[in-house]
């Protein structure tokens, strides 16, 4: 018969088995080697703590994070659709506030318009009344003028008349020796400077 001695050393994870076995005197060598645990099938002990592990992680994760999560995305998904319903709010105000601008813009260059056609109304008004004041003073200077050329031809006219009544008295008297009669030249005179008119 043998002797067997086990020897168990364990580094990390793995274990190694080293079977020693010394034959009794007498007796035959036989040697049975016993090659330990499967390295496929798990132990007892290895799948109970893994359950744990899993069960453990599968509780927190249920109970603690996943509603913290799910907390967390409907924050977000509610700020982001927050944001969205803040910027179309934004983008209708400021549509509403180009609208108005442009209706104030239309108002002011109605206004604008009203204003410059008064303006161009009193201006044509002041030029139409300046204008008729100018032809009334020319108008009066015209007459003046008239009345001054009138009496200025009058005057000349009895003075040329009184002129060329003297010199054809003078010649009438040289050519017929006798000085005619002062009405007569005058008369004949008159009728021959309005003749000529």
């Amino acid at each position: 018969m043998f002797t067997v001695t086990v020897t168990s050393t364990t580094t990390g994870a793995s274990r190694a088995w080293v079977v020693q076995t010394a034959p009794i005197e007498g007796e035959a060598e036989t040697v049975a080697e016993d090659k330990g645990p499967s390295p496929i099938a798990p132990e007892v002990k290895e799948l109970a703590w893994g359950a744990g592990a899993f069960i453990v992680l599968f509780l927190l994760m249920r109970v603690v994070l996943f509603p913290r999560l799910k907390k967390g995305m409907d924050a977000r998904y509610g700020k982001i659709r927050g944001d969205h319903e803040g910027a179309d709010a934004t983008r209708a105000a400021a549509r509403a506030e180009v609208a108005e601008y442009e209706a104030e813009i239309a108002a002011v260059k109605a206004q604008a318009a009203q204003r410059i056609e008064a303006a161009r109304n009193v201006l044509e008004d002041e030029r139409t009344a300046a204008l008729a004041e100018l032809k009334a003073r020319v108008g009066t200077q015209r007459a003046a003028a008239t009345a001054a050329n009138e009496a200025a031809r009058a005057a000349a006219e009895q003075h040329v008349s009184t002129a060329v009544a003297d010199v054809s008295s003078r010649a009438a008297e040289l050519a017929t020796g006798k000085r005619p009669k002062a009405a007569d030249v005058t008369n004949i005179v008159a009728s021959l400077m309005g003749g000529s008119q």
